[in-house]
């Protein structure tokens, strides 16, 4: 007897993070005491993508979604919804939310209007770990057509015609590295799947895994059909437990099914999956670092060409996508390459989804079509700048990517563009910078990232990124000489132009791009000895003002004791021992303590 009442309950990280399992648990208990427990399936969904307006519920019949509950809520929503069928209006984001097939959500809510989920089509909507869910939503019917009524040739050229190109970063035509392996010749071919995210900020891998592992698997075994592949294998860091977790019961229901394993759907067609886990190096996202970790070697690239799809795996021919851009996969076959290629622009095909977060009112997983504008993203989607500050910057492309000022808000999202506003597109990263904060130490923080992770094979990388970081440390620290930011420049040009793999060549891009769209905090630093954000700490100093009343809470705070001062007296602080921890600052009640 199917059920009544469907309850979808967010189990994103965040969500989890806000308590989404001891909410299911209440649920439970709320719908058996009302006798709806039967009437009603609950189940757990991957991420929506609105992860500031979380823990996320939808109700169904109505698609109403509920955003920000409690444990305490449940009862209320219960009585009046189900019994009553009154929505609770406290809690409802949306109470005509409608979901069609093309994958676009339309209704009231901004954060949805802009977007359409492709990758994303199945998140939040379904239970990852039911099969019979993925089959309900037109789960695996890219395969049996595939098998059924393609040839591999027609498959490649299907991809080819799509446009469809590598979400990984590079942006490498997919339908082309397809027919290279295709075309290449070895005992063996691989198919992997790199799910090795490690840009810091990033979930969208890993939100698509969790939220619908079974895109990915059924995109891999059409990868596999189309170049020759029986073996695929997911390389996934060990960080992410609960996208292991599904994609393990994800493979295990598939075998059972007969959508993996030896003769699939009764063809002549034999492929498995396995999984690898990483153990976290940002510089394994690179192919060859991969493939080197992989085989049980340190994860270090090697140059190229060769290129993977001719020799990769143990020196066989080997596929490469990363998740998103299998998940894109299945979706081709089925709608075709002529609707795909319909959505994005002349050069980027198709969709993009995008973690935001930062200085953004909704922070949270979105995707969108290829050309809509970095204005479009920041202020339909994500709400604009919290408490009416004003931004400073966009950081795209993870911690290797450019930093682009207010000037390039009507940037459309494609990969030329972006490399022409001096960002690159990268796997999806994008960060709203603020006016609080300071261009320099962002540039420093980004660099430090980059640097701890470099492999240390190629000397530029290694050696250049570090004298890059010290150059900046001395400036934050202002210690800053002239022609301090011309030696970056220089030395940043240099490791672009000489370093072994990705991660080096774009390392030193936050560096050069804020350099270039935020020069005079530079010049402020080195001249002027002063961080306009006040961020920096050895560029400014706390001081008591007037105003101060003398209530001794910023004296009581101080780890230091370096703030001094009578009872109902103004207090001083003393510069040589205060450390800059900002706690009296944070304490003062009444705006007393200033940075100067």
């Amino acid at each position: 007897m199917p059920s009544r009442y469907v309850i979808t309950l967010c189990d994103g990280p965040s969500c989890m993070h806000k308590k989404s399992k001891e909410i299911e648990m209440v649920i439970k208990s709320e719908l058996e005491k009302n006798g709806l427990l039967e009437k009603t399936r609950v189940m757990l969904s991957g991420c929506l993508g609105m992860c500031k307006k979380g823990p996320v519920m939808i109700v169904n019949p109505g698609y109403t979604i509920y955003g920000g509950i409690t444990e305490k809520d449940i009862p209320e929503i219960i009585q009046k919804h189900l019994l009553k069928k009154q929505p609770v209006a406290r809690l409802v984001i949306d109470e005509d939310h409608l979901y069609n097939r093309f994958f676009r959500i339309f209704g009231d809510v901004d954060f949805f209007r802009k977007q359409m989920r492709i990758t994303l089509r199945n998140c939040g909507i379904m239970d990852p770990e039911s099969i019979e869910d993925y089959l309900a939503l037109r789960g695996y019917e890219a395969l049996g057509k595939v098998l059924t009524e393609m040839t591999p040739q027609q498959v490649i050229a299907e991809v080819k015609k799509s446009g469809l190109r590598g979400r990984g970063g590079a942006g490498f035509p997919t339908g082309l590295k397809w027919e290279i392996t295709a075309k290449a010749e070895g005992k063996e071919k691989f198919v992997i799947c790199n799910a090795d995210e490690g840009d810091p900020g990033a979930f969208m891998d890993r939100s698509a895994i969790e939220g619908d592992p079974h895109t990915v698997i059924e995109g891999m075994i059409i990868g596999g059909y189309a170049v020759g592949s029986s073996r695929g294998i997911v390389y996934i860091r060990a960080e992410y437990p609960l996208a292991v977790k599904r994609l393990e019961k994800a493979i295990v229901d598939a075998r059972q099914e007969g959508f993996l394993g030896k003769n699939i759907l009764g063809s002549n067609f034999s492929f498995d999956i396995e999984i690898r886990l990483g153990a976290g190096a940002f510089v394994c996202g690179e192919e060859t670092a991969l493939i080197h970790s992989i085989e049980g070697s340190r994860g270090m690239p090697r140059p190229r060409p060769p290129f993977p799809s001719v020799s990769g795996l143990f020196g066989n021919p080997t596929l490469i996508n990363n998740v998103e851009t299998w998940a894109n996969i299945p979706v081709i076959i089925l709608d075709g390459a002529d609707w795909f290629s319909s959505i994005g622009t002349e050069k980027s095909k198709g969709t993009k989804v995008f973690a935001l977060a930062g200085k953004i009112k909704n922070t949270g997983l979105v995707e969108v079509p290829m050309g809509t504008t970095l204005r479009e993203i920041i202020y339909e989607i994500g709400g604009g700048i919290p408490n009416n500050k004003k931004i400073k910057a966009i950081q795209t492309g993870g911690p290797s990517g450019g930093c682009l000022s207010e000037e390039y808000l009507d940037t459309k999202i494609d990969y030329e563009s972006l490399a022409q506003a001096g960002s690159i597109m990268g796997s999806g990263g994008m960060i709203i910078i603020d006016e609080d904060s300071c261009m320099v130490n962002i540039a420093k923080f980004f660099l430090e990232f980059t640097q701890n992770e470099s492999c240390g094979k190629c000397t530029p990388c290694r050696e250049g990124t570090k004298r890059m970081l010290e150059i900046l440390t001395r400036i934050t620290e202002g210690k800053g000489e002239e022609g301090d930011i011309e030696k970056l420049q220089r030395l940043g040009n240099m490791i672009k132009k000489s370093s072994l793999c990705g991660l080096g060549q774009s390392a030193p891009n936050p560096v050069l791009s804020t350099i270039k769209n935020f020069r005079v905090e530079y010049e402020e630093h080195i001249k002027n000895r002063k961080c306009p954000a006040k961020v920096c700490q050895s560029l400014f100093n706390y001081s008591i003002i007037d105003k101060c009343v003398g209530c001794g809470a910023c004296k009581k705070i101080c780890p230091t004791q370096a703030i001094s001062g009578q009872a109902k007296a103004k207090h001083a602080i003393d510069q040589s021992k205060c450390i800059k921890c900002g706690l009296c600052f944070k304490t003062c009640k009444f705006n007393a303590i200033i940075k100067s």
